[in-house]
């Protein structure tokens, strides 16, 4: 099955929600960065997230960033996304081997460490906003729930989860947001608490072979859900060798004179997705003639 994510509306619009598989993004994510499982469950989590959360914006050229620094030996990790299902990300340290933590899982909140997570959304306008909060656990789901009340001033619960076979490729990956409207009453309110009190963990129930629709028929059991959109996620990185040269122009002559003097090829690399552009001394000439 394909990535994809859904966007729902429950108790006569009181509540709306997400929900997503993304076993195939995370497992590429996993695959370009060659990531440990530690890491990859981290970043698969922040990566699921930016997939959600980038569908909530309105414009078509709108982008969401989401950074976590944090003190512990990942060194923080960064995801983008846009509205239109497609992210991309990375982490500082991507080869971070930890033991498991007091309930036998992948230490995620260990990995990460404490610190901060920004939400930076470019809306098109002059400033992008940025919302700032700390991180409550480093496990990212807890620390998504607290800054959409925190900063957004939105309750909100928030899943997630990566599974990874034995071999380190990723089993499953997904999660939801459910997020209560300010006109939300105290008996819907009342109700999606007890049924969060009940459910599997977000990678049990992608196991169990539910869908992202089923998934948030589960969380918001009896409060009439109405799926209104399905969208296609994926990894995305939109690189390649103009936009990496427009880059290069961009720090000046001086250093292109610099690189050229020392008559070698350069090697560009992309921290989003680990791809790697060649540069001639030939094409660097005519970058340098062009920046002049």
């Amino acid at each position: 099955m394909s990535d994809y994510m859904v966007r729902a509306t429950a108790a006569n619009a009181q509540i709306r929600a997400f929900a997503c598989t993304t076993r195939e993004l995370v497992e590429e994510a996993r695959a370009a960065h060659n990531t440990s499982p530690v890491v990859t469950a981290a970043l698969g989590r922040l990566l699921s997230a930016g997939a959600m959360m980038g569908s909530m914006l309105k414009g078509e050229q709108d982008l969401l960033t989401l950074q976590i620094k944090g003190d512990g030996p990942v060194n923080g990790l960064i995801v983008t996304a846009d509205a239109k299902g497609n992210v991309k990300g990375y982490a500082n340290v991507p080869d971070v081997i930890l033991p498991a933590n007091a309930i036998g899982k992948l230490d995620v909140g260990g990995a990460v460490g404490n610190g901060f997570l920004s939400v930076i959304k470019d809306l098109g306008l002059k400033e992008p906003y940025v919302g700032q909060t700390e991180l409550q656990t480093g496990e990212i789901a807890e620390d998504l729930t607290y800054y959409f009340a925190a900063s957004e001033q939105v309750p909100s619960c928030v899943g997630l989860g990566v599974l990874m076979e034995r071999n380190n490729t990723v089993r499953q990956a997904g999660g939801f947001i459910v997020q209560l409207m300010p006109f939300a009453e105290e008996e819907i309110i009342e109700k999606l608490e007890e049924n969060l009190k009940r459910i599997a963990s977000v990678t049990t129930m992608l196991d169990q072979g539910n869908t992202p629709e089923q998934i948030l028929q589960i969380v918001l059991d009896g409060l009439e859900v109405e799926i209104t959109d399905t969208l296609p996620c994926r990894f995305w990185c939109n690189c390649d060798k103009n936009r990496v040269e427009k880059a290069l122009i961009s720090i000046g002559s001086a250093e292109l004179k610099d690189m050229i003097d020392e008559g070698k090829e350069i090697e560009v690399n992309c921290h989003f997705c680990n791809r790697s552009y060649v540069f001639s001394v030939e094409e660097l000439q005519a970058m340098y003639e062009r920046s002049r």
